[in-house]
């Protein structure tokens, strides 16, 4: 595959207010990048229903038994995505229609059986023909996002193979994780999805480091929120929060080369599609300086292993 070229895309826009608009918003959005000639489109870290900012911007959002965060977490919850699922369904028609791959981030709820209820921040990658080709769950929520998500697994910490190449994904601080960085880089990657709430930055520095480390390109990619859209029912800080029209999510999505330069420069506070076309042979061209996974990786010193005992499908066990 390193032989091609490849036209990627990311989708930068300000999030939907529950999950029926992100779906559609999300064709609406895919098949926008598609005229663009896009193979492989890319859309931030929980896109569906759109990332729990409020954590850290409004008051009062760790109190115990507080009734107005119980509002707010029931609402994230209702609008989670199932997998499987009715809302699955509808982006994979969407990435069939659109002709591309799909990586998007999503809040995922599961259903039944064991564990039922519980929340993970998710990402999800869908071939042309709709296929769930990799689900992969962010191994350890941040900080605040405990009171969220669960803990996620290993199973989705691998490249998959699509028409435009073979393609990772972490969730934001998972950069920041050695061990999960180099079990992705062993798993053979041409473009690897960063995907965050918003690509500041210190994620700018994570991102490229990684394309650098991994001799891969990376699409690091960010949402747009306004402070008008904290959830109703809390208090913004006033030291973090000026006035409704402040963007608190700002975007900064940006293409990165194997050499850990841009290819496309971040786009902030404003939406858009940053959109390139990738040499995939430009990753093996840079490898000559370093390969972690080859000529500079000393396997006979150092031996490092995922440990995959399998994810519990839905409905199984009690």
């Amino acid at each position: 595959m390193r032989n091609k070229t490849v036209t990627a895309a990311i989708v930068q826009a300000e999030v939907a207010s529950d999950a029926q608009g992100g779906l559609e918003l999300t064709r609406e959005k895919a098949l926008e990048a598609a005229a663009a000639g896009a193979e492989l489109i890319v859309f931030p870290e929980t896109w569906i229903p759109g990332y729990p900012a409020w954590l850290d911007l409004c008051r009062d959002s760790a109190l115990w038994d507080h009734g107005p965060v119980k509002k707010v977490f029931g609402r994230i919850a209702e609008n989670s995505v199932s997998i499987p699922g009715p809302a699955l369904d509808h982006l994979a028609a969407t990435a069939r229609e659109a002709g591309a791959t799909l990586v998007l981030g999503l809040s995922e709820r599961v259903e039944k059986g064991s564990g039922r209820g519980t929340l993970y921040n998710s990402l999800v990658t869908i071939g042309p023909d709709g296929r769930l080709l990799n689900h992969h769950r962010k191994l350890m929520p941040t900080y605040t996002e405990r009171l969220i998500w669960g803990a996620g697994d290993v199973e989705g910490l691998r490249a998959v193979d699509t028409p435009a190449g073979r393609v990772s994904a972490l969730v934001c601080w998972e950069h920041w994780m050695p061990l999960a960085r180099q079990e992705l880089h062993e798993s053979g990657e041409d473009i690897h999805v960063a995907v965050w709430p918003t690509v500041h930055d210190l994620h700018q520095v994570a991102s490229r480091q990684y394309a650098l480390e991994g001799r891969c390109f990376v699409l690091a990619s960010g949402a747009l929120m306004r402070a008008s859209a904290l959830p109703p029912e809390l208090e913004p800080h006033p030291e973090r929060v000026a006035g409704p029209e402040q963007w608190v999510l700002r975007g900064g999505s940006a293409i990165i080369g194997p050499d850990g330069k841009y290819v496309v420069e971040p786009l902030y506070d404003e939406p858009g599609l940053v959109v390139a076309e990738l040499d995939l042979r430009r990753a093996s061209e840079e490898s000559m300086t370093l390969d972690v996974t080859g000529h500079y990786h000393r396997p006979e010193l150092f031996d490092f292993r995922a440990l995959r005992t399998g994810r519990r499908p839905a409905g199984e066990g009690s």
